[in-house]
């Protein structure tokens, strides 16, 4: 990567009103390079340029899996959803927790009420109110066994004394309770027309669907009942692309404005005064994920010696030409507490082959790896990766899905042995490791253990922002030692957009905010 195009600009996250800090969370920021200003400037720039476009247009690789906020587990959907719904709290570049259907929050003495008061006369885009009551009902659906994240809302129970305050009552201290408030799967949706916001999304965000054409567009149009101020730009149409030499194509030729671009297409674009080149390093790991209970992965030592068999740094330079940071845990390298773990099982083939054969497994080892198409980056690494377990003696019988069937079929249903994937940022890091808790519905590695569960508790527990600190490396060390995955980097993502974008940023979270960016004709 060419390290001179990033700048660092480190950042902690805060919470108002609550028990301290949220860990320390440090990230590095975002940077444009090429022919671009400093996005801090874009995201200031005045609205209503009078040469603005009055459509933004967006290439995606991906097809939403439906517009429910509080039924998928895809960043790809939320980053879609996020402009249709609101949370109660949003999320700054440098993640502080700021105002969203909320203006005011409050925590209790002793960390186990949060006490939101709303803002008045917030209405549905279908015209249904949008008050604390509604608030209320939207968070028992979250809560419903059918929700994705019912697991890590069960804890609370919610009422709402008058029109404009809800209360959150926790079972037991969280210290980061209030992030749960601030990602797009907490979104407020109108809990009366729950069965058919998949197609008919309705929220209080500052766009609504206008039309959705599986497999080719989504269009969005500005919310004219929207309480904030309205979108730079009146429609925006994220046009599905899957395969990227014919996203670059189309924004070359104007038919969209900009891209998440493949890293090996950056230096096309690098010094053209048409584009901005913009790196953005990520708050997320890059991983090949092992399912703990199949027979031959149940035992450790199969799982380190196929982290001892992959050259991760030869395996990030071929498929992402060297956009990202080894790892060796599921920790981002741009956090404050991050621990370098890649030496705890290094590339060795040798070591490898002796673990293979002390497992009971010299005479070879077949496993099934399933593997998103959408994401051709995931598919290339896993077919890279086979490649090199082939040579210790593991064979991976492959197997391409559609995304919407990963979903369904490896992540909620895990039904696979080795599969390659992302995972997104989050505000505080115990809920990124959280998903590792033996109970956890994020948990599609099956993987159970008593140490790793007791960290996870004490974490959530932990006043004191050091002694936090030092669990979450703690976790860090016992995931490198157990190995339930192949941790492979944190990304670094980049977008090719035209010179006269305007206003794009991005989050620690997955989020588009789309009524900031405009764009030139």
């Amino acid at each position: 990567m060419a390290k001179e195009h990033v700048r660092d600009a480190r950042f902690a996250v805060t919470r108002r009103q609550a028990l301290g800090t949220l860990g320390g969370l440090a990230l590095a920021g975002v940077c444009a390079s090429g022919a671009c200003a400093p996005l801090a400037a874009l995201a200031d720039a005045p609205a209503g340029s009078t040469d603005a476009s009055d459509t933004l247009r967006m290439a995606i690789s991906v097809d939403p899996d439906g517009l429910d906020p509080q039924r998928t587990a895809a960043a790809a959907t939320f980053e879609i959803t996020n402009n249709i719904y609101d949370p109660l709290l949003r999320v700054t570049t440098d993640g502080e927790l700021v105002e969203g259907l909320a203006t005011s929050w409050d925590v209790s003495d002793d960390g186990l009420t949060l006490t939101f008061k709303l803002r008045d006369n917030v209405k549905f885009s279908n015209g249904d109110a949008c008050d604390a009551s509604a608030v209320v009902a939207s968070f028992q659906r979250l809560q419903a066994q059918d929700s994705p994240r019912n697991s890590e809302y069960a804890g609370y129970s919610f009422s709402a004394p008058d029109e404009t305050t809800v209360v959150a009552t926790c079972e037991e201290l969280n210290v980061v309770a209030l992030t749960d408030f601030a990602y797009a799967w907490s979104a407020v949706v109108d809990a009366k027309v729950a069965d058919d916001l998949a197609s008919h999304p309705v929220g209080t965000g500052p766009y609504v669907l206008d039309e959705w054409t599986p497999q080719q567009s989504v269009t969005l149009t500005a919310n004219d009942s929207y309480w904030g101020d309205a979108p730079r730009t009146r429609t925006v149409k994220l046009v599905e692309i899957p395969d990227a030499t014919t996203q670059l194509s189309s924004l070359r030729t104007g038919d969209v404005d900009w891209i998440l671009a493949d890293s090996s297409q950056v230096s096309a674009f690098q010094g053209d005064d048409a584009f901005q080149v913009i790196e953005s390093p990520t708050n997320a790991v890059q991983l090949m994920a092992m399912r703990c209970t199949n027979e031959a992965l149940s035992d450790e030592r199969v799982r380190q010696a196929i982290n001892m068999a992959v050259n991760k740094d030869e395996l990030i330079q071929t498929v992402w030409w060297g956009y990202g940071q080894k790892i060796g845990s599921h920790y981002p390298t741009v956090l404050k507490d991050y621990v370098d773990c890649n030496d705890t099982y290094a590339y060795d083939p040798d070591g490898a082959r002796e673990l293979l054969r002390q497992a009971g497994y010299d005479s070879g080892l077949t496993l099934r790896m399933r593997l998103p198409k959408d994401y051709p980056f995931y598919v290339s690494a896993g077919q890279m990766i086979a490649d090199y377990l082939s040579q210790v003696g593991v064979t991976c019988d492959i197997e391409i899905v559609e995304w919407a069937t990963w979903l369904d079929e490896v992540y909620n249903g895990h039904d696979y042995d080795l599969t390659v994937v992302g995972h997104t940022g989050r505000l505080d890091p115990i809920t990124m490791l959280a998903r590792y808790r033996s109970d956890s519905s994020e948990n599609y590695f099956e993987f159970s253990s008593d140490e790793v569960d007791s960290l996870i508790d004490s974490y959530r527990t932990e006043l004191d922002e050091g002694r936090r600190s030092e669990i979450s490396q703690d976790i860090q060390r016992e995931l490198a030692k157990d190995v339930p995955a192949l941790y492979i980097q944190t990304p670094v993502l980049v977008y090719i957009a035209k010179a006269s974008l305007e206003g794009f940023v991005t989050y620690p979270i997955d989020v588009y905010e789309l009524k900031d960016v405009t764009v030139g004709k």
